[in-house]
C-alpha cells in the first residue's frame, strides 16, 4: 500500500513541476485530438444539418446509419486505417502511417458520427421551431442550414466537446495507427497503457490525473455550455 501512496505523490509531483516528459506527451495529445474534432466539425457540421433538413430517399436509413456509426469499435478504424496508410496499401506513398496525421485521421473518423449525429439532432429542434418563420423568408436549403447551424451554436459546441472527450480518451486506434513511438507518437491513453504494462506507475498515474482533470473540465464546459443555451433559448 505504501508503494501505492508514492507513486501518487511522485505523480502529483510529476503534474506539479510540470515534467518535459509529461508535458510534452500531453501537448501532443491535445495537438491530435484539437486536430481530429476541427476536421471532424468541418464535416460533421454540415453533413448532420444536410441529413436534418434536405429530404431524399434514403433519409431514414442516413439517420440510422450516423446513430449507428457513434458506436465505431475503435480497434476496426484504426485497422482499416492502417490498411489503407501501410505501404501495401492505397495510400502508402503518402508515408504518414506511424505519425501524428495518422493518429488525427483515425481519431477524426471516430468523431465524425458523434458531431454529425447531434448535430442533426439539434437541428431538427430547431428546424421545428423556425421552420415557419424561415418559409415566411423563402429560404432554401443552403441558408436555413447556415442560419440554423449559427443559430444553434451554443447547443452545437457541446457535441464538439463530446467528439473531444472522444477522441482524448482513444487508445485502441490512435495505437495502432501511431504505433506509440516515444517523442513521435505517443499520446497520454497510449502512454498510461504501456508505461502501466512496464510497471512504472509513476508516469502512468500522473497522466491519469491529467486525463481526468481534461475530462472534468470537458463535462463542466458542456453543462455551462448548456445552460447558456437554456436561457438563450428559453
Amino acid at each position: 500500500m505504501s508503494e501505492v501512496f508514492s507513486a501518487v505523490a511522485t505523480a502529483v509531483e510529476l503534474v506539479v513541476r510540470l515534467d518535459p516528459d509529461l508535458v510534452e506527451i500531453v501537448a501532443l495529445s491535445l495537438k491530435v485530438s484539437l486536430s481530429a474534432v476541427l476536421i471532424a466539425a468541418l464535416v460533421g457540421l454540415p453533413l448532420g444539418a444536410a441529413v436534418a433538413l434536405v429530404k431524399f430517399p434514403g433519409r431514414r436509413g442516413a439517420v440510422i446509419l450516423l446513430n449507428a456509426a457513434m458506436g465505431l469499435p475503435p480497434v476496426v478504424v484504426g485497422l482499416v486505417v492502417y490498411l489503407l496508410l501501410s505501404r501495401a496499401g492505397p495510400l502508402g506513398e503518402l508515408g504518414i502511417l506511424f505519425t501524428p496525421t495518422a493518429m488525427v485521421i483515425a481519431q477524426s473518423i471516430l468523431i465524425t458520427p458523434i458531431i454529425a449525429a447531434l448535430t442533426r439532432q439539434t437541428i431538427s429542434d430547431l428546424h421545428e421551431e423556425y421552420d415557419e418563420y424561415l418559409c415566411s423568408l423563402g429560404a432554401g436549403h443552403l441558408q436555413r442550414i447556415t442560419t440554423l447551424l449559427w443559430d444553434g451554436r451554443f447547443r452545437l459546441l457541446t457535441g464538439l466537446l463530446a467528439g473531444f472527450g472522444r477522441a482524448s480518451a482513444e487508445v485502441g486506434a490512435v495505437i495502432i495507427v501511431g504505433g506509440n513511438i516515444n517523442h513521435v507518437t505517443r499520446v497520454m491513453t497510449t502512454t498510461i497503457a504501456l508505461e502501466t504494462s512496464k510497471g512504472n506507475l509513476n508516469l502512468a498515474l500522473a497522466l491519469g490525473i491529467v486525463l481526468i482533470i481534461l475530462a472534468a473540465s470537458v463535462n463542466a464546459a458542456a453543462v455551462l455550455i448548456g445552460d447558456a443555451a437554456s436561457k438563450r433559448y428559453g
